[in-house]
């Protein structure tokens, strides 16, 4: 076992979408380079931000981290999530977001120099960095179509479309889902009444249920 690593964080690691699928001995060996560093965060800590960040790849080890571009929530990061490929392979003086610890966060970092190093020495964390980045490019471009919709129900579907797992439920504050789809409380209830009344959704304190997708992609003109 790498030193200072759970047998769970390894296994954590080896799930990530860098280390899907590489050699238990590859996982092991990048988190016991000492180039590797874990760092611990307070809640509403700071992780990354324009001005302050690390030429690394970072992995979410354990708690959830929010990121957000000026007011707008961008995404949830969730253990096992990848962050920081934008700080890697130039020189530009800023990072484009904002990363804040929503509890007690535990994050690996992996600077430039070694991810260098793991892509160059294997071909299945290259192809995954590729497949990575390529999704990262499907992901913004799918938000800011999400951004650009004529309306707040046609935000709100695409949102649910996207985000709602296998068993169509999708849970979320108001608050929090009202600052990702950069729109204010109230014309995300309208949003709720107009897919409500539509039998698209039914929603149960937090969660939201989808009862009928085709109702959410016809109000998106059926393009998801």
């Amino acid at each position: 076992m790498a030193k200072g690593w759970s047998r769970e964080e390894l296994a954590l690691l080896g799930r990530t979408p860098l280390f899907q699928g590489a050699e238990a001995e590859v996982v092991r060996r990048a988190a016991e380079d000492p180039a590797c560093r874990r760092e611990t965060f307070g809640r509403e800590a700071v992780i990354y931000s324009p001005e302050r960040f690390q030429r690394c790849l970072g992995v979410l080890l354990q708690g959830r981290a929010r990121v957000t571009k000026g007011p707008l929530v961008v995404s949830v990061l969730e253990p096992g999530a990848l962050f920081g490929a934008a700080a890697l392979f130039h020189r530009r003086a800023r990072y484009e977001t904002t990363i804040t610890a929503l509890g007690s966060c535990a994050v690996a970092f992996f600077p430039e120099e070694q991810v260098i190093g793991l892509l160059s020495g294997d071909r299945t964390l290259c192809a995954n960095y590729i497949r990575y980045l390529s999704e990262r490019i499907h992901f913004l471009s799918r938000k800011l179509e999400s951004l650009t919709a004529p309306g707040p129900a046609e935000k709100l579907s695409r949102c649910l479309l996207e985000s709602a797992g296998a068993e169509g439920t999708f849970s979320c504050s108001a608050t929090e889902l009202s600052r990702r789809l950069d729109m204010s409380r109230a014309s995300l209830y309208r949003a709720f009444q107009t897919l409500e009344e539509a039998g698209a959704i039914r929603r149960e304190g937090k969660t939201i249920v989808i009862l009928d997708r085709r109702v959410l992609e016809h109000q998106n003109g059926g393009t998801i």
